[in-house]
């Protein structure tokens, strides 16, 4: 999904990032374990074949993927690449043409030393965030394998429901309804995280600015990274901004008396 490709979510415990060439070789690593295969029913699939999967899926735009990164890590460590940080991805599949506010998720913590730690339930809580206020998503799906226990609870915890079983696929779907309590209860749990968006020129910015919006600069890759509060004051709404260009209008209505640029 091109919405997202220059968008990065920061929490906590996880740093969520699109999907580029740079992950697909660590990824490739990871799907050959056949564990993983099992629980994401996912078939092997060659370094080339990697490669088109991760381009068809920045291009599609019934699939929105973000790389999940270690926080802890990422941060502890300037300079350090994405691929050295990546512990798994969270996807949303927007399927249903007949509902366009369903999206199917799904979550993979594929570093063995990074799960049970709460970084699958962050990065869980971050996309459902991203769907509900940028996408405009309303109900979620997610289908489980029947062995899956640890995954099972937690979207269970995540208020998600199991509303149907398939022996045929020996899967569980649970569902989560975003009514006006479960809207409120969305936006509390993931208050904390912020929303960067990649800038290559920061030319026409004078940096004692940026603090005073509220917003700071990440390390490189070069991201704004805007407080939940600010972002939800976004002109037309968070969907409005999916390019540098379109920051302008919420600069200019934030600035004030500062005046920006030369």
């Amino acid at each position: 999904m091109r919405l997202n490709q220059n968008t990065m979510l920061l929490g906590k415990k996880v740093v969520l990032v699109p999907y580029t060439s740079e992950h697909v070789p660590r990824y490739h690593e990871w799907m050959k374990s056949e564990e993983l295969q099992r629980l994401t029913a996912s078939e092997p699939l060659t370094l080339e074949q990697e490669y088109a999967m991760q381009r068809s899926w920045r291009e599609d735009a019934d699939k929105c993927t973000f790389i999940v990164l270690d926080a802890e890590k990422w941060q502890a460590q300037p300079g350090a690449t994405e691929e050295s940080c990546m512990v798994g991805d969270v996807n949303l599949f927007l399927t249903d043409l007949e509902d366009p506010t369903l999206g199917e998720i799904e979550v993979m913590i594929a570093e063995p030393s990074c799960r049970g730690k709460g970084l699958g339930t962050e990065a869980v809580l971050a996309m459902l965030s991203y769907g509900m206020t940028t996408l405009g998503l309303t109900k979620f799906e997610a289908k489980i394998g029947q062995e899956n226990e640890p995954s099972i609870r937690m979207f269970q915890k995540l208020h998600f429901e199991q509303v149907a079983a398939s022996s045929v696929f020996q899967e569980v779907t649970l569902r989560l309804t975003v009514s006006e309590s479960e809207h409120q209860w969305l936006l509390e749990q993931t208050s904390h995280l912020e929303h960067g968006w990649e800038w290559r020129d920061l030319s026409p910015w004078r940096p004692e600015v940026l603090p005073w919006l509220g917003v700071k600069l990440q390390a490189w890759p070069a991201f704004l990274v805007f407080p939940f509060s600010l972002y939800q004051e976004l002109p037309g709404g968070p969907a409005s901004v999916s390019t540098q260009g379109q920051l302008g209008p919420l600069v200019l209505q934030k600035q004030a008396a500062v005046t920006l640029g030369a």
